[in-house]
């Protein structure tokens, strides 16, 4: 009998140990719910040599200004609560250029994105989410996906100081079914996220994109079509706003954009609206080995008014605000290396010119070795 015992506590014993060490058999079509995080970073770094104008250095002699640099350092924190709940935390390195900060000149630490995501994949077509939180803003993320050279500067709107990169708010992302178009509308504070809210008066983005012939065999499916609108206030019946229309072009070969640009600032109920105007074009011609081009031109008008600006010389010359104009040119050959999935590193090598017409300034012409590192 005690044999017999002996053995039904065997037989009964592995039954006991697989209950309680093996999970439940996963259903094929159910989604994975297991909790995750990945780390990841983002650098972008130079070396610039300034061929105009010279500078005058502490001991008074004119000298061309050379400078290495860390532009920005992303640490990327993102994660899966469930299939449904994602989340990305990011803080950034940069370096500050505050007037007056107890700080200036010093790479400080600060936050760029954190915020919680619920896609909706289950209900709209895949790629569908609403974000709450420090976020993207619809426009400029979405640009450079498709012209990848942030690490040597900003795109046109954003290095004019028309839009922020991100900023605190919510937003809504539908994608358009068979990958012809998608719609991204949101609501934020407007001060981007690097600024408090400063009023009650929040910006209204909407960006609309199209891509009519995604399901075509020939070149065409890589062309888009955009239209981004962006509502806010300074004041009370003082606007701020950003129209932009935007045609881009992708293929294997080149990556090509025109972007044309209309904004009005009020800051004030009690001063007129200053409307500018500008537009950027831009080409990435690329090789099947990792060489790229970069051939870039912007053109803004700061203040279209047909009115008489102040006099900019010392003969006291006058002209009117829509003939001042600031006009830049990049050219440059970068190296993208060889990757696997959503890595990349490229070294670019390029000429930044900006000039000015009827504008008391100082035309400035960079030479620049820049590199990014995204993993």
């Amino acid at each position: 009998m005690r044999i017999l015992a002996c053995l039904a506590a065997l037989m009964a014993l592995p039954s006991v140990v697989l209950g309680q060490t093996q999970p439940p058999a996963q259903v094929a079509d159910q989604p994975d719910d297991t909790p995750s995080i990945k780390l990841g970073a983002t650098i972008l770094t130079n070396y610039t040599y300034q061929t105009a104008p010279q500078i005058v250095d502490t001991d008074g002699n004119s000298v061309n200004k050379s400078s290495f640099d860390v532009t920005r350092g992303f640490i990327n924190v993102t994660g899966n609560i469930n299939h449904m709940l994602t989340f990305r935390l990011t803080p950034d390195v940069v370096r500050d250029t505050s007037v007056g900060s107890s700080v200036n000149g010093s790479l400080v630490f600060r936050l760029t994105y954190a915020y919680l995501q619920a896609n909706l994949d289950d209900w709209l077509p895949r790629g569908s989410y609403g974000r709450f939180g420090a976020q993207q803003t619809p426009y400029i993320d979405y640009t450079e996906s498709i012209y990848r050279y942030r690490f040597q500067g900003t795109t046109f709107a954003e290095r004019a100081g028309y839009l922020a990169l991100s900023d605190f708010g919510a937003s809504f992302h539908l994608s358009l079914p068979s990958d012809y178009g998608e719609v991204h509308v949101g609501v934020f504070n407007g001060e981007s996220v690097n600024r408090p809210e400063v009023n009650n008066a929040k910006a209204f983005m909407v960006r609309g994109t199209i891509r009519p012939f995604a399901k075509s065999p020939t070149m065409l499916r890589g062309l888009r079509a955009t239209g981004f609108v962006d509502g806010d206030s300074y004041v009370m019946n003082g606007e701020r706003q950003r129209l932009i229309g935007q045609v881009t072009f992708e293929h294997e070969v080149v990556n090509a954009g025109f972007e044309y640009l209309d904004a009005k600032d009020q800051p004030s109920a009690k001063v007129a609206v200053v409307e500018g105007k500008g537009y950027s074009i831009w080409a990435t011609p690329k090789s099947r080995i990792g060489w790229e081009g970069l051939i870039r031109y912007d053109h803004l008008t700061p203040n279209s008014s047909p009115l008489i600006a102040p006099a900019f010389t010392a003969l006291n010359a006058t002209t009117m605000y829509s003939s001042q104009q600031q006009n830049r040119l990049i050219v440059g050959a970068a190296y993208w290396f060889p990757h696997r999935g959503t890595v990349s590193s490229a070294v670019l090598v390029d000429y930044d010119e900006q000039r000015f017409v009827d504008v008391s300034a100082t035309p400035t012409k960079t030479i620049g070795v820049h590199a990014l590192v995204n993993f």
